[in-house]
């Protein structure tokens, strides 16, 4: 009896864990410039950290108030945990950036007098990238005829758009009807940034084939420019299978999904163009390293474009010959 008493009155003195309350209000904050997809994800891997926490506050007579709870030791144990657990090191890399981006944000609203995530170190992701589809194979996929089917209309609309404007799946999803333009299609990308990006003649095409057809599976009231066959907006996964279908239909001998067509489009313009700034605005990304990574530069397309473009790279014929050759 006295035991349960003291335990009663031990529970009535712990001060209230707050950490919760902070990651609620973290995510009110960042959803109202991040797209939804971005704060469902910050919310399952700060909600890992919360149940971890907890689990380790169980072990202790009395929880300590978060602030005190997010230190750079706190951390590092916890991002070991997951590692021990196989965790793999871009998801690594993800939960460290959640982690940091709220203690950021308790920093600014006073909770905090510095980021301890900066004091560790963050795992190694390795560079997966997709390989872009050949150009040739690619053109000869797209080339191949369908069965005219409005479903197999919308989805060569799909697959030209996405490889022709180099869109994300997302993007592609929420394109309403008024957000094309002739030539041009506006897009909202990460951080609710909107852009214009071009749309190729062949990818005109389609989309008005599939324009003319749309209005047989699109339910009246609905302004998505994709629709499913219960007339509303085509959801993510929806996209994915449609093209892993139509990638098995027409004999496509490697695995398709919107993000390797955004890299085959990416790469295949950057090997023409060598303009990277034009390929950074095309794709949305704010910082031209991104641009870099994403389309895996290769020391040859640099080496020509140094070669041609800096002044002091071009050899002269005085250049082959050598001090104490002669002339």
């Amino acid at each position: 009896m006295m035991a349960e008493k003291a335990a009663e009155t031990t529970a009535e003195t712990t001060p209230k864990w707050q950490l919760a309350g902070a990651v609620a209000d973290f995510l009110d904050e960042l959803g109202r410039t991040a797209s939804a997809a971005t704060v469902d994800a910050y919310r399952r891997d700060l909600a890992t950290f919360e149940n971890w926490w907890h689990a380790q506050a169980n072990d202790t007579d009395a929880r300590p108030p978060d602030d005190q709870a997010l230190t750079s030791h706190t951390l590092r144990r916890f991002l070991a945990a997951e590692r021990s657990r196989g965790m793999a090191p871009r998801s690594l890399k993800r939960r460290r950036a959640a982690l940091s981006r709220l203690c950021e944000h308790l920093v600014a609203a006073g909770r905090l007098d510095y980021n301890p995530v900066g004091l560790s170190r963050g795992p190694r992701a390795p560079k997966d990238l997709p390989r872009p589809v050949d150009v040739d194979l690619l053109a000869r996929f797209l080339d191949t005829p369908h069965d005219g089917s409005p479903l197999s209309v919308r989805d060569q609309a799909m697959l030209e758009l996405l490889y022709s404007s180099g869109l994300r799946l997302a993007e592609l999803a929420a394109l309403d009807l008024p957000d094309l333009h002739g030539g041009r299609v506006r897009v909202l990308g990460k951080g609710n940034k909107p852009r214009q990006v071009p749309v190729g003649s062949r990818a005109r095409q389609a989309i008005d084939q599939w324009l003319s057809v749309r209005s047989v599976l699109a339910a009246d009231d609905e302004t998505a420019l994709f629709v499913g066959q219960q007339g509303h907006r085509l959801g993510h996964r929806a996209i994915q299978a449609r093209l892993v279908t139509q990638a098995r239909r027409r004999g496509l001998p490697e695995h398709l999904h919107p993000h390797r067509l955004r890299h085959s489009f990416a790469s295949h313009l950057l090997e023409s163009s060598q303009d990277l700034r034009a390929v950074q605005e095309l794709l949305g990304h704010a910082n031209l390293s991104t641009t870099q990574v994403y389309t895996r530069l290769d020391w040859q397309h640099l080496a020509e474009s140094y070669d041609k473009a800096h002044p002091r790279a071009r050899r002269s014929r005085s250049d082959d010959s050598h001090p104490g050759d002669t002339p």
